[in-house]
């Protein structure tokens, strides 16, 4: 059964909370990261990004060695405390669609993920989950949680409705128009029940976070083997996670956009794709699909809908019933010629957030000649691959809610 244990936060002061708290590292562009590091002082970017103090790009072990340095003064400074016992620590998300995300933020057992108590969906890459991991070593801490589902759990929501009901320890809006809240866990009954409630859970899902999860798991590895006196409890046999219902999670679907035709004129290629979907020209209307295996096309300034001939292609296990992986199957690696999704530099990925038009408008300024809108990924294929010891393509499903950087930090 899982193993979901409260864990003593370091986390910003009530006051610095909004000023501290960052999106992921990646999310932004030079321009936007220097400005907010330009004129906000407490901003966790800081940390991350340690290079800036000096006016340089830093790499390596060297960046590591810094960020741990910019951690622990921002630490000394009493920007962060850290909570004397350990705690749950309900957080709740409301977007500017107005969308709520509740889950608790806890340490999640890095026996379980190796187990498959809790279960992938995605395949990671090596070199990726080993620079993370030395990554994680040298800096002690993780102040990014992997989001984690699980089935709906009455005794867990009790609890988090009814935490809910106090005043937040944290409330406050991102310049995106989210508001984040967090309340903590404190109280020795609730965390029991909490531990309780989850150890009756058999399986859990990583819905995001796959890298940072794997790498966890071999830094816990690593740190056993030097341990003469392991005994299982230690900090680093668990990992930062947000555990949510998989009520709240929301997949959305990630388009692909491809640079050329693979030397196929515009006519050829629909030759080659009609023996595997049925296609409508929709001219200059907007069509995004509304079903699985429905897809959509932008090419040479016209929308096509593209309906998957089932005679054609059969579904062998649940990774063939993946619009991403049926996309693949019948039109990137066969008509187009991409057979690595992980290292092609021919394909780039827009998240459906971005809605189709964001797709138009790359094709129509001449970046990629053709651009594919797919159906997203429910909850229940996600959990029937992973169930199957199967792996979804890359960029198959962009995941909400996205936590902020900096909130909760777990120390190794």
């Amino acid at each position: 059964m899982a193993k979901i244990h409260p864990f003593r936060a370091v986390r910003p002061t009530r006051d610095k909370v909004s000023l501290v708290a960052s999106r992921s590292y990646q999310s932004y562009t030079d321009n936007e990261r220097d400005s907010r590091m330009d004129y906000n002082p407490y901003s966790f970017l800081h940390i991350v990004n340690p290079g800036y103090k000096y006016h340089k790009e830093i790499s390596g072990e060297e960046r590591y060695k810094l960020v741990r340095n910019r951690y622990l003064e921002f630490k000394e400074d009493e920007i962060f405390i850290q909570d004397n016992d350990p705690c749950y620590y309900v957080y709740k998300i409301v977007n500017r669609e107005h969308e709520s995300f509740s889950g608790i933020v806890a340490a999640a057992s890095a026996e379980d993920y190796e187990n498959n108590i809790i279960k992938i969906h995605e395949d990671t890459i090596k070199h990726r989950e080993n620079t993370f991991k030395e990554y994680l070593k040298t800096v002690g801490f993780n102040a990014e949680p992997v989001l984690l589902t699980y089935p709906d759990n009455d005794a867990i929501s009790e609890i988090v409705s009814k935490m809910t009901e106090n005043r937040a320890e944290y409330e406050f809006t991102s310049t995106y128009r989210d508001t984040h809240y967090l309340w903590k866990v404190d109280d020795p009954k609730l965390i029991t029940e909490l531990k309780e409630a989850f150890s009756s859970i058999e399986t859990i899902y990583i819905a995001d976070g796959h890298h940072r999860s794997a790498s966890s798991c071999l830094l816990a590895k690593d740190l056993k083997e030097n341990d003469s006196n392991h005994k299982g409890d230690e900090s680093y046999n668990f990992f930062m996670s947000y555990l949510i219902p998989e009520s709240d999670l929301r997949i959305y679907e990630f388009n692909r956009l491809i640079k050329d035709l693979n030397g196929l004129t515009k006519e050829e290629f629909l030759i080659r794709l009609d023996e595997w979907f049925r296609i409508e020209n929709r001219g200059i209307e907007a069509y995004k699909p509304s079903k699985p295996h429905h897809f959509s096309m932008y090419l040479d300034g016209e929308f096509y809908s593209l309906y998957l001939r089932k005679t054609s292609y059969q579904f062998s296990d649940a990774l063939d019933e993946l619009d991403a992986q049926i996309l693949y199957k019948t039109v990137l690696k066969p008509i187009l010629g991409i057979h690595d999704l992980r290292t092609d530099t021919r394909i780039e990925y827009s998240h459906g957030k971005n809605d189709i038009i964001s797709v138009k408008s790359r094709v129509d300024n001449k970046e990629y000649d053709v651009g594919f809108g797919l159906f997203p990924a429910s909850v229940e294929q996600m959990k029937k691959i992973a169930d199957e010891g199967l792996k979804m393509p890359p960029k198959s499903t962009y995941i909400e809610p996205k936590l902020r950087s900096g909130i909760t930090i777990y120390e190794f």
